[in-house]
């Protein structure tokens, strides 16, 4: 038997060479995936058709911000690492080699910071990242990995960037310590303290805080909702439709967080069916998996007159 003795290994301190000679640079393995989805948007031109679609929102001279062709990359990235903030996806593409390869990103360069990616998300209307998807989805039809017979349908809720604290009466304008200070003088105490609304507020019987009554001022839009967690937030309501062949998302569609689900669906289904279309794909959806939520009579009898079976 022969036996190999190995010394103990420290840790030193990094200490970076002011000069490094670019041969030397360490560039990594690559990934697989993205290196092949890289040779897949290459060879359908992604770049030249989303700086095409971008051109029109953008202005002749000035800074270059962003290009198109690596924004749409980094939020892939984001899809693909389970990323939901434009900050972890920037940190994420400045700290691995293979997503700066994907990216066309020397390793002397810097990536773009995730301020710049919301100048950009703020600057590009909606229907360009509609396009955008259908591209995509038009690519997974040519390689064959588009079904589109049976799709599941279901939601979630997505917390807003608004406060519960911020909301106000819509009757009134009214915010929520205002609202308490009326209860408070409605009792009697006309100049009640902080502990006299803490206390208040406690003992009141109806403590549920309704849409019809309360709005936020700087986003109209969200609802108060119940989160999966249990805790109530200001919140929209996002629902997608996959392809359970292939796993493809088909349509997304974002609404009301106090919308029913059979409310929303048919928008959503009907989105999928179009979207399959501009993909060019000739499959018809046939057939439509649903959680209980859904298990409406008239949007079950809705789908069966559209030919379309629900489980």
């Amino acid at each position: 038997m022969r036996l190999i003795f190995m010394a103990l290994g420290k840790r030193k301190p990094l200490q970076e060479e002011l000069f490094i000679p670019t041969a030397k640079l360490s560039t990594g393995p690559g990934h697989p995936f993205y290196s092949k989805l890289n040779e897949v948007l290459g060879q359908a031109q992604f770049d030249k058709y989303v700086e095409h679609l971008c051109a029109p929102y953008y202005q002749d001279g000035g800074r270059p911000g962003i290009p198109p062709g690596v924004y749409f990359r980094m939020l892939l990235i984001g899809y693909f690492e389970g990323l939901d903030g434009q900050r972890g996806i920037a940190w994420r593409c400045a700290d691995n080699l293979a997503l700066r390869s994907f990216l066309g990103i020397g390793l002397t360069e810097a990536t773009p910071v995730h301020a710049s990616m919301s100048v950009i998300r703020r600057r590009l209307p909606e229907l360009v990242f509609d396009k955008v998807f259908v591209f995509v989805l038009s690519l997974l039809e040519q390689q064959g990995l588009l079904r589109g017979k049976t799709v599941a349908i279901d939601a979630t809720t997505l917390e807003a960037n608004a406060a519960m604290k911020s909301i106000v009466r819509k009757d009134s304008g009214e915010d929520w310590k205002q609202y308490l200070q009326g209860l408070a003088q409605a009792e009697g105490i006309e100049q009640p303290t902080e502990a006299d609304l803490r206390r208040l507020d406690r003992g009141r019987k109806d403590k549920k805080v309704s849409n019809q009554q309360w709005a936020s001022p700087t986003d109209p839009d969200s609802r108060i909702a119940k989160m999966k967690d249990g805790r109530t937030h200001l919140a929209y309501k996002a629902e997608h439709a996959m392809d359970l062949e292939s796993e493809t998302i088909v349509a997304t569609t974002v609404t009301f967080a106090d919308k029913s689900d059979p409310a929303s669906a048919p928008a959503t289904l009907s989105l999928a069916e179009a979207n399959l279309v501009l993909a060019g794909s000739r499959t018809e959806i046939a057939e439509a998996v649903l959680d209980k939520g859904y298990h409406d009579n008239e949007w079950l009898a809705n789908l069966a007159a559209r030919g379309v079976r629900s489980y």
